[in-house]
């Protein structure tokens, strides 16, 4: 044991700390913060919904709240519950099954409430387009404010599309 204390105390720390390098992200980051600030004055509250995803987007979504990415520290945070959230991000194409889960998550959000389609199928319904279960896009059940595609989008892609929507919101809020 003491050898360890000896040796430790002789060479020093050995490990070095690791940098974010990701110059877009970090700045994609600090502009949605201030719009963020702006327009909402406290953070901004997102629900998920998988609609009947195969889980690539929101391998990127929980991507995003990971300590490489963190997206906590430009005040955006996931919650458990509708009545907590500002933006609904649907996931995968809407089943049969999850129309009536789906109206019913955006009918308990407080208003003003977004919807933001992440995916291929959630845009559009991808590749499960026009097959038996699926009714399609997200934009057959609920009212979709912006539309990220990409199969699945990458966090970059996703934190550039939440800015396009701080952006319609202001242009919506000011009537421009």
């Amino acid at each position: 044991m003491m050898n360890r204390v000896y040796r430790r105390l002789r060479h020093g720390i050995v490990t070095e700390k690791v940098a974010f390098k990701d110059e877009e992200f970090e700045n994609l980051g600090l502009k949605l913060q201030t719009e963020i600030s702006s327009l909402f004055g406290r953070s901004l509250a997102i629900r998920e919904l998988d609609s009947g995803s195969d889980n690539a987007a929101e391998i990127e979504l929980n991507n995003l709240n990971a300590p490489h990415y963190d997206i906590e520290r430009f005040g955006i945070s996931f919650v458990a519950s509708p009545r907590h959230a500002d933006v609904l991000i649907v996931t995968g194409a809407v089943t049969h099954n999850m129309e009536i889960a789906a109206r019913k998550t955006y009918d308990a959000m407080p208003h003003p409430k977004f919807v933001v389609a992440v995916g291929d199928n959630a845009c559009n319904g991808g590749i499960f387009q026009g097959t038996y279960a699926v009714n399609g896009g997200a934009d057959r059940v609920l009212p979709v404010d912006l539309k990220i595609p990409g199969n699945p989008p990458s966090p970059i892609e996703i934190m550039k599309g939440l800015l396009h929507l701080m952006a319609a919101i202001r242009h919506k809020s000011t009537g421009a």
